[in-house]
């Protein structure tokens, strides 16, 4: 495609040469041909050595570019929408039950759904219309999944899962197993025991909602663990039994929620963060990376980080107590000096 005409699908203005775009790159690794964007001036150096053929820039920008600009009001998301362009189509995957999959005679399949190579659905379990499971799927007994929701391949659904509408399941995932259920310790004798406590519930997803590779969502102790519409969940993220989150939320890479804790929405979990079981975040909180939620957060405080996780002010305060000591320490010094010196006189 011509700069023109991606400027034009964009809904920008094109400033230099009518260059010809082939593929999306970064600043720092793009090439001739490829298409970059920038939003924030403190990045003008990056756009003044890039490689790129074209750059998306905001229309306020006023430090130019060694290549063709074109103006937008968001370069990000446009940036987005041009990468979408120069993709290759998906794979389309047809309608139809591969020879090689295990389908119960009793599983409802319906119209334009895609069952994939070594898929098996156990009875009971329900496929709305048009959605697609791809290979090496395990949909268990009595398991529903929406209308046009797409589960891509090794991802296993336990008996009794609930997924919407209109869902995205990457590779990988693993949705009602059992949670971490234990009853311990000491018999009369002194000897240890454990006994396991039986998952009897289900995991509940509601529409739009997407899970990424290799997450788990464990199934309720009883009742439910919900996932509300439209959460948008990493990789290798862990949640736990009777979890609720209400919908609109986001929990990034590595983050983990203990049981029973309820997340309420708009609500955003960063990357390696921990939240404690039994405990609820009220809308709109976000939680910072790597920080360890231990109780209760009502809103009062919109943005939490440390462990155990606080405000901003908060933490900002409790890291320069160390660099007010040593400044402490260094004026009681001179102190003692001088009054070291006036003694002697």
């Amino acid at each position: 495609m011509t700069a023109r005409e991606v400027a034009a699908a964009l809904g920008g203005t094109l400033e230099g040469e009518d260059v010809e775009l082939r593929a999306c790159g970064g600043l720092e690794e793009a090439r001739a041909g490829d298409l970059s964007f920038c939003k924030d001036p403190k990045h003008v150096r990056l756009v003044e050595s890039t490689k790129a053929s074209a750059v998306l820039l905001p229309p306020e920008w006023s430090l130019g570019a060694p290549c063709s600009i074109i103006r937008v009001a968001d370069p990000n998301r446009a940036c987005m929408a041009a990468a979408r362009m120069f993709a290759p189509p998906e794979p389309v995957r047809a309608p139809g039950v591969h020879p090689t999959a295990v389908v119960d005679p009793s599983a409802k399949i319906g119209e334009g759904v895609h069952i994939g190579p070594w898929t098996v659905v156990e009875k009971g379990a329900e496929i709305g219309a048009g959605a697609v499971v791809e290979a090496q799927v395990f949909v268990g007994e009595g398991c529903r999944i929406g209308a046009n929701t797409h589960i891509y391949p090794q991802m296993t659904l336990r008996e009794g899962t609930i997924v919407g509408a209109d869902c995205i399941i990457h590779c990988g995932v693993r949705l009602g197993g059992d949670g971490y259920g234990f009853n311990n310790g000491r018999r009369e004798d002194g000897s240890v025991y454990i006994e396991k406590i039986p998952q009897l519930g289900i995991v509940e997803v509601g529409d739009g909602v997407e899970i990424g590779s290799n997450t788990t969502i464990d199934r309720a102790r009883i009742g439910r663990t919900y996932i509300g519409p439209m959460t948008k969940i990493d990789n290798l993220v862990q949640i736990g039994h009777n979890v609720k989150i209400r919908g609109y939320s986001g929990l990034i890479a590595q983050s983990g929620v203990a049981g029973s804790t309820e997340i309420g929405y708009g609500c955003l979990v960063w990357a390696q963060a921990g939240v404690s079981g039994h405990i609820k975040i009220a809308d709109g909180v976000q939680v910072g990376p790597q920080a360890g939620v231990t109780q209760s957060l009502d809103g009062s405080v919109k943005y939490v980080i440390g462990a155990p996780a606080e405000s901003m002010k908060e933490f900002g305060g409790r890291l320069l107590v160390p660099k007010l000591l040593a400044k402490l320490k260094a004026e009681v010094r001179e102190l003692k000096s001088r009054v070291a010196a006036l003694s002697k006189r």
